[in-house]
């Protein structure tokens, strides 16, 4: 698959969605780092255009230093250009130790697959005026912090469009409107 899309699309994202796609499983939360590496090497080794993204998975990034030591494995036993960790304001730590050791980074905010089962399922974000704020400060966050990228998942289209209007760095929608930068 990735040599076929290779030309098509500029990056491509190898998510921990593939634990419910290729597993069979009901969420995303038992994908394992050896698995995200393993299917990002083979995404990799088809992929000679595109940008690859390879998904931290749950439990690999607590901490700011859990996940540089996970980041770090990826970019060791891959060739992928960057990771990809959910979470708003309180992940930018985690996303500047990272960019700060020369990994490229891409948020994620809005519906968080990571977070279903405490959240009690898949959720519209951005309803409200709190939750607006709430994601376009953890938007302006993981800027600052460094993100090269930011996805924006399961949130309502006009705050989608208005989060890509006051960050600079490309938004990619999932189910967000078609305001964003690009979309998966």
């Amino acid at each position: 698959f990735a040599k076929i899309f290779d030309d098509i699309v500029d990056v491509i994202l190898v998510g921990d969605s593939l634990n419910m796609s290729f597993f069979g499983e009901s969420d995303t939360l038992t994908a394992t780092l050896d698995q995200m590496i393993y299917h990002t090497k083979a995404v990799c080794n088809g992929a000679k255009k595109a940008y690859i993204v390879a998904d931290m998975p749950f439990g690999t990034y607590q901490t700011p230093i859990d996940a540089l030591k996970s980041a770090t494995r990826i970019f060791k036993e891959t060739k992928a250009d960057a990771v990809k960790l959910e979470g708003g304001e309180e992940k930018a730590e985690h996303i500047k130790l990272l960019t700060d050791n020369a990994i490229a980074v891409v948020g994620h905010i809005g519906l968080m697959p990571q977070f279903s089962r405490s959240e009690g399922g898949y959720k519209v974000k951005g309803k409200d005026e709190i939750s607006k704020n709430k994601l376009l400060e953890d938007a302006k966050a993981i800027e600052e912090a460094g993100a090269v990228m930011l996805v924006i998942e399961g949130v309502k289209e006009d705050v989608a469009k208005e989060i890509t209007e006051n960050v600079k760095i490309p938004t990619i929608g999932i189910g967000a409107g078609r305001f964003t930068t690009g979309q998966v």
